[in-house]
């Protein structure tokens, strides 16, 4: 796998076990493109995948997102895409995850859903002594009032893309030229700033089995 393309592959595993990529550092547009080319052509007998990855920076921007909430965006890309929410950043040091399921097939909501990414990211972080909290009417993971974890998902065909981002070691300057996920002064944190030095790789290593035991899923060969 290249670090600039993604391919939609196929696979040959069983429909209800994901197939868990590590894809490294990709391009977010031709990777928004490759989950939405998936998602096309995915049938009932498709297996799911999870792609686990990092973005270089990057500003996106949700279907209903507000212009006023990018701020300041300068040379950082920005990207009108087809998830929910406002306005998010990517960037190196971000473990990005794109669960790409059959959201019929597994009986979930799109609620359920969220509430499986929050509490995988949650419990992961407990695992490090660290209390973090979800909160509906903004969903994501906090820690101390500061958002570690962004969730912005798009159900289209019964199937599920777009998905979570992870802050793990990043620059955190960029969520200064944003009102982040479309809140004025909200504040965000990563995991090296809560006391933990681990890799983008280390971290999604740490996440895939609590993500797929929260979704109730089995994992495949990837």
């Amino acid at each position: 796998m290249s670090n600039s393309t993604v391919a939609a592959t196929a696979d040959t595993s069983s429909p209800t076990q994901p197939v868990v990529r590590w894809l490294g550092r990709v391009d977010y547009e031709p990777t928004w493109r490759a989950m939405q080319t998936f998602t096309n052509e995915r049938d009932a007998s498709t297996p799911d995948q999870i792609w686990l990855l990092e973005h270089p920076p990057v500003f996106t921007l949700g279907m209903n997102a507000a212009p006023e909430h990018l701020l300041a965006p300068g040379d950082i890309p920005v990207v009108q895409i087809d998830r929910g929410g406002q306005v998010t950043y990517h960037g190196p040091g971000q473990l990005v995850v794109y669960p790409l399921l059959d959201v019929r097939r597994a009986g979930l909501g799109v609620r359920q859903m969220v509430m499986a990414l929050e509490s995988a990211v949650i419990d992961l972080l407990a695992s490090w002594n660290i209390e973090a909290v979800a909160k509906r009417e903004a969903p994501g993971v906090y820690v101390n009032g500061r958002k570690v974890a962004s969730i912005g998902l798009r159900i289209r065909r019964g199937s599920s893309y777009h998905g979570l981002a992870f802050n793990v070691a990043m620059d955190l300057q960029p969520f200064q030229r944003i009102n982040p996920c479309g809140y004025r002064g909200l504040e965000v944190t990563d995991l090296r700033s809560l006391g933990v030095n681990a890799s983008v790789q280390e971290v999604a290593d740490a996440l895939s089995p609590r993500l797929l035991a929260s979704l109730q899923l089995t994992p495949g060969v990837g």
